[in-house]
């Protein structure tokens, strides 16, 4: 296994501000300029891309983050979907946006596409409709990535249970629809991270690793997002060494992905690149092999 980042990890460099909970540091990030000159110097194994941050459907753009991260040797990730993805199966012409990034996971140099089913918003809805209307989409956009030569990695979106992502990849029954494991929104689903872990690991490409804390005051478990903020990782709730060696069992050889969200209020005054690179050592010594910067 190696230790990757991924450029959500950013979200406010790149103009993502969540209203109400977050401030602007005033800081602006270009995928290919600035986002790539940080992630670069951290000497990680995968680097992911999200496309909500950067004009993926530009050919020359994927052609030039591709050339940098080809000089490296670095493995990269295509994210798309970002906030909504197939907005759990209500708006079916977003497929057809799932559709026109495949081809582009291949301009980068990759052959992994991260996708999103649907988002927090439904994490309430109904169940067997909610998963009834995102199996046939998906079947659709697995049969493109066929076509392309692109696996998809579904992630856990704060949507759906680890089984209930089990039996969304085994009804649709290709290998070219795998995982995005999320770590941190499993707990936000009120799910044990090691538990979900040792469920998906067998599916999973692909990881989003992120540590979770608890609001200092206020709020409610209900909340599944603000009351469980990401933090740097090692310092939260989630069991880590737990969780690694679950995939690992389970067979995953991938990337521990980095990925940090809405930060709790006790790392807020921290700056992003403070809790990224504080984030990837604590995550070297999970995996003592890997490359340090």
């Amino acid at each position: 296994m190696e230790i990757g980042i991924d450029s959500y990890c950013f979200h406010r460099y790149f103009g993502e501000i969540y209203a109400g909970t977050q401030s602007d540091p005033g800081t602006r990030w270009r995928m290919e300029d600035e986002f790539l000159d940080f992630a670069l110097k951290q000497d990680v194994g995968e680097i992911a891309l999200e496309a909500c941050f950067f004009d993926a459907l530009d050919d020359g753009l994927c052609a030039e983050i591709k050339a940098r991260l080809d000089e490296t040797g670095v493995d990269r990730v295509l994210g798309w979907g970002h906030p909504e993805g197939l907005w759990g199966g209500d708006k079916p012409d977003e497929l057809e946006a799932l559709k026109r990034h495949l081809p582009q996971t291949r301009k980068l140099g990759s052959t992994r596409m991260r996708i999103v089913a649907a988002s927090m918003n439904y994490a309430k809805s109904p169940r067997e409709e909610l998963i009834g209307k995102v199996i046939p989409l998906l079947a659709e956009a697995t049969k493109a990535a066929e076509e392309e030569g692109v696996v998809l990695a579904l992630e856990n979106h704060i949507d759906f249970t680890s089984r209930e992502i089990v039996r969304i990849i085994e009804a649709v029954g290709s290998p070219n629809l795998r995982v995005n494991f999320d770590t941190g929104n499993c707990l936000r689903l009120f799910e044990d991270p090691v538990d979900a872990a040792t469920r998906l690991a067998p599916y999973t490409i692909s990881t989003h690793t992120k540590d979770i804390a608890t609001r200092r005051k206020g709020g409610s478990p209900s909340d599944n997002f603000t009351w469980w903020p990401a933090c740097v990782a090692g310092e939260g709730v989630i069991d880590m060494p737990g969780v690694v060696k679950a995939l690992q069992a389970g067979g995953f050889d991938g990337s521990l992905s980095l990925e940090v969200d809405l930060i709790g209020e006790q790392w807020s005054m921290l700056a992003e690149e403070e809790i990224v690179t504080r984030s990837l050592a604590y995550l070297r010594t999970l995996l003592p092999g890997a490359p340090r910067p």
